[in-house]
């Protein structure tokens, strides 16, 4: 396991796609290819099981499956972390337990979702998770229902496991706690190059780099305002539809995966895909994970 410095010179880290066999179950060798592509761009990461990899579709046996299996077979090269939050705390720890047991680096953890809790509540919920091991705590207002705000993560940082913040409340509060010495990781992809380069961010926690891992390693070295630029239309698209419909939708454009969705996730409307087509193929075929895209074939879609 990574020491927690270690794991803050961490500056890109991909939330990877599951993906799927056409009978629905997880496909590890495609899963692997994935793998190789982002080792392969340069990524730093992986967050495994997360709300891009449908953490939230599965059972908990695949979930701390994947995870296993992302430490046997990548740990080596790439920084592991396993999303083993839940908005129910007991199993969060449990999860916790056995991603940490399985090798993991680090946990992905989420404040309590839709049955919220309050301040109080929420400090002890992180305090139980984070004495397990080192951990990110997730800040997604937009799907929790809730912001974690400064009063709530400035006493949690003091704690021996915190790592930082994967931050999506956007970048005045990311250079707010850089300044004083929380380490953040933008969550929004859109936001990112200038919360590196302008708020001193520690990085991204990436839906983008799934399918232009070399692009978004590249962003993160260098400032780029051009770079930048050229990409905010593909970050665009790939949110324009609750992640991860879009990027599913992308690496199934491209060939990367078998056209399956677990529901109740489907695949982006013709209009869209014309979209996301025109914005992939006016990259370099070399950058893009898969190469060339091309419309979703319906006739082979399975939503399972």
């Amino acid at each position: 396991m990574q020491s927690i410095q270690t794991i803050k010179k961490a500056s890109l880290i991909t939330a990877i796609k599951t993906p799927y066999t056409m009978k629905g179950e997880i496909d590890i060798k495609t899963f692997d290819k994935l793998v190789e592509e982002q080792i392969k761009g340069g990524v730093d990461g992986i967050v495994v099981g997360g709300t891009t990899g449908e953490g939230q579709l599965m059972h908990w046996e695949e979930h701390l499956m994947l995870i296993a299996h992302s430490v046997s077979k990548f740990g080596s090269k790439l920084l592991i972390v396993g999303n083993t939050g839940s908005n129910n705390t007991r199993e969060a720890i449990k999860a916790t337990e056995y991603g940490f047991a399985s090798g993991m680096d680090a946990a992905l953890q989420i404040n309590p979702y839709y049955g919220r809790t309050s301040k109080e509540g929420l400090k002890a919920h992180f305090e139980r998770v984070l004495e397990i091991g080192p951990a990110f705590i997730y800040n997604v207002p937009g799907r929790t229902g809730q912001d974690l705000t400064p009063d709530i993560i400035e006493p949690l940082a003091a704690h021996k496991n915190f790592i930082g913040v994967k931050e999506c409340a956007g970048n005045e509060r990311i250079g707010y706690y850089e300044s004083r010495g929380i380490a953040c990781w933008s969550g929004n992809d859109d936001e990112a190059h200038d919360g590196k380069h302008q708020y001193q961010s520690h990085g991204v926690i990436s839906v983008t780099s799934n399918i232009v891992p070399g692009l978004m390693r590249q962003l993160m070295d260098s400032r780029s305002e051009a770079l930048n630029a050229q990409l905010q239309p593909l970050m665009k698209w790939l949110f324009c539809e609750p992640n991860p419909i879009a990027i599913n939708s992308a690496l199934i454009m491209t060939g990367a995966v078998a056209p399956v969705f677990r529901l109740p996730y489907v695949p982006l409307n013709v209009n869209q895909q014309e979209e996301g087509l025109a914005l992939l193929n006016a990259l370099n075929e070399k950058d893009v994970v898969g190469g060339k895209a091309s419309l979703i074939d319906t006739t082979l879609l399975k939503l399972v």
